[in-house]
């Protein structure tokens, strides 16, 4: 979208709130300056292949009614136990959102209060230990996320952070190994799940461990949600799981957020208590009528959705391996999730990689690989990949493979970025729509202000 259809249409909202009579004397030059912002912003990331492994976009659908008046309203406690008035429909989404996620998911209990999934986590690590506790958790080489580690959540709640053993052959978990150190320690619970993650961790192997020992299984989820949700990734809880942690907002198309999963019905308790006060006060409220849409759109397209991510992340990188990069996991089938992760310590580093793929409208992560040092996180070895944002947008294994062949024009052969943008973008432009989501014409909805939803900026 032009940079100047977009402000105009931004302007043009703004004026029918503020009454046109009245633009003059507050636009001052700062508000044209956040404007402008604004319209770049989404011109670059709509004119670009965004290949951010823990990104999405929510529908239409969700986005219409993400924005509403619950944005500006404050909860305090849990439906229908609030310490706010003026919440009775507030508490019937909540309530609507706990039963479409427990039906999504086929769990008894749902927390959807925490506001990211780093939150989920601390509110979850919180309630299974007392500071001075032990956890073991999956190695950083394995994708461990920062907050189960002694330099993010884990360390900032005084609980002791230890590491099971990593295997490279199975770029894993080394289950045998691991068991033995979850013996030994007799930890308060074990973390598994990932950030960097092309492979699902043995939850069923270190489960029958861990619960021999007295230890609760916690599965991050955070990643790997959506595909969950559409049966094309291991369902943690059959394996073995007690509790399930996750962001809403990856593979699960929703709203920035969290969610926590459990059948166990004291754990959950516990859990419940720890959210509020301690961690979270109002929980954001939008993001409720978004995640129930979503929760919906998951249970009547999630696995077409996420058959597609696993297809494309698949031709992705057999592709970028026959353009000659080096994709790690390729004894294993290179994936199987949404993530493609790519060594490229031959072609510049995964700082410059990055950084060239962004000069042409190609954005990706640089990232550590399991052999890098901890020390190397500034300019790693790696880059890491996901497809889940533009499958939603309706792309395929051929037009995947269209990708790689950009990746190897800057990567390998050395072009200029600006060139190979003008590609990318001409791709880009072919895949405009949200799919997997219900055909609802939204020109008629009104906002909370009784403007019509307008096209965004």
């Amino acid at each position: 979208m032009p940079c100047l259809e977009g402000k105009d249409r931004f302007i043009l909202r703004l004026s029918l709130y503020l009454g046109a009579s009245s633009m003059a004397s507050v636009f001052p030059q700062e508000l044209g300056r956040v404007i402008d912002l604004t319209v770049e912003h989404n011109t670059l990331r709509r004119s670009s292949l965004n290949l951010i492994p823990s990104e999405n976009v929510m529908s239409p659908l969700a986005e219409a009614v993400y924005m509403c008046d619950m944005m500006h309203r404050y909860a305090e406690g849990r439906p229908r136990k609030r310490l706010y008035q003026g919440l009775r429909y507030v508490d019937e989404v909540e309530e609507l959102v706990m039963d479409l996620m427990s039906r999504l998911f086929r769990v008894k209990y749902v927390e959807p209060r925490p506001i990211s999934g780093t939150i989920a986590n601390a509110a979850t690590f919180r309630a299974l230990s007392q500071p001075g506790g032990k956890a073991v958790v999956a190695p950083v080489q394995a994708g461990a996320h920062v907050s189960h580690t002694r330099f993010g959540t884990l360390g900032a709640l005084g609980i002791e952070h230890i590491e099971m053993p990593f295997d490279m052959e199975s770029i894993n978990i080394d289950v045998d190994r691991a068991r033995k150190v979850i013996e030994e320690v007799r930890p308060s619970f074990i973390v598994m799940g990932g950030s960097m993650y092309i492979f699902p961790h043995p939850i069923k192997e270190i489960a029958e461990t861990a619960h021999s020992v007295g230890s609760v299984v916690v599965y991050d989820a955070a990643h790997v949600l959506g595909l969950i949700a559409g049966r094309r990734w291991r369902d943690p809880f059959e394996a073995g799981a007690d509790v399930v942690t996750a962001s809403t907002h990856k593979t699960f198309p929703g709203p920035q957020g969290g969610v926590i999963l459990t059948n166990n019905e004291s754990i959950y308790k516990s859990i419940a208590r720890t959210i509020f006060p301690w961690f979270v006060s109002n929980h954001h409220l939008h993001r409720l009528p978004a995640t129930a849409v979503t929760a919906l759109e998951m249970i009547h397209f999630g696995e077409s959705y996420a058959d597609q991510i696993v297809r494309n992340s698949r031709a992705f990188a057999e592709a970028l391996a026959s353009e000659g990069f080096k994709v790690l996991g390729e004894h294993l089938g290179y994936t199987r999730s949404h993530q493609v992760v790519i060594d490229v310590r031959n072609n510049g580093g995964g700082a410059k990689a990055a950084q060239l793929l962004e000069e042409a409208n190609i954005i990706v992560n640089k990232n550590l690989l399991p052999y890098d040092p901890p020390g190397a996180v500034r300019d790693p070895s790696g880059i890491r990949t996901g497809v889940q944002e533009m499958t939603r947008l309706g792309m395929k294994e051929d037009d995947f493979r269209e990708v790689a062949t950009l990746f190897r024009m800057i990567l390998i052969e050395g072009r200029d970025p600006a060139e190979v943008r003008k590609k990318a973008i001409d791709l880009r432009s072919r895949f405009t729509s949200v799919r997997y989501t219900f055909e609802i014409d939204l020109s008629s909805v009104p906002s909370p202000y009784g403007i019509p939803f307008l096209s965004k900026i």
